[in-house]
């Protein structure tokens, strides 16, 4: 008696997505880089109870559910910072580093395609993303954006050297290679919305803080007159 074991059954909209991935990886790379990106930037704004910067009175009524959502000029830049530096950035770096180990088995092999994304492709994407988030958030110069890249550099890698080598241990073991795509796309979504609503929630404590100790300041001066 023989029983046959089919292969898991795909998602049709996974199917179609792996479809596209495998006949135009770049822009579907691109499409969900930006799509993402600009999640976060809407989830994180929602989640950590950003203020809503209101329209003017005499605004569309789309503008105002618009501004209710927090879908802004910031989320927009987001979502092309995913299109045009995240996407074909992690494409190139990633499928260099695929294609290096593509047909190399083995623990030392996996542990050197570790190495090699922690030690290399890690350090690119990192100063890449805060070269763009230092743009995004309104610096004008190069001196501004050096300052952001090594003011944050350390405290992004430090995350991304504890992550990447579990996510990339658990991919080798038990995602057929096909999925890595929609995999790393996953869990770089789940940790960017967190350090996003994380972060936030940061800036919104100190600028509170900061507005009370200037209100404690003028109510000292007022009562000294």
């Amino acid at each position: 008696m023989s029983s046959a074991v089919g292969k898991p059954v795909v998602h049709p909209l996974l199917a179609q997505y792996l479809v596209q991935l495998a006949t135009n990886p770049l822009r579907t790379k691109a499409l969900t880089s930006a799509t993402f990106s600009f999640l976060q930037e809407v989830i994180g704004s929602n989640v950590a109870g950003v203020p809503i910067r209101r329209p003017s009175k005499d605004a569309s009524a789309l503008s105002n559910v618009l501004a209710q959502a927090h879908i802004n000029s910031k989320a927009i830049k987001m979502a092309m910072y995913g299109f045009f530096v995240s996407a074909p950035l992690g494409h190139i770096l990633v499928g260099l580093l695929q294609r290096a180990f593509a047909g190399k088995t083995g623990t030392k092999y996996r542990i050197a395609q570790i190495l090699a994304s922690n030690l290399l492709v890690a350090p690119i994407q990192t100063s890449a993303f805060l070269s763009s988030m230092a743009v995004i958030n309104g610096a004008k110069s190069l001196q501004e954006v050096i300052r952001t890249v090594k003011g944050g550099f350390f405290s992004v890698i430090r995350i991304t050297w504890l992550i990447s080598p579990i996510s990339m241990t658990i991919a080798q073991r038990f995602v057929p290679v096909e999925l890595w795509v929609p995999f790393f796309n996953l869990i770089q979504f789940t940790l960017g919305t967190y350090f996003n609503i994380r972060v936030k929630k940061i800036r919104l404590a100190a600028a509170k803080k900061e507005q009370e100790e200037k209100e404690r300041g003028n109510q000292g001066s007022k009562s000294l007159q």
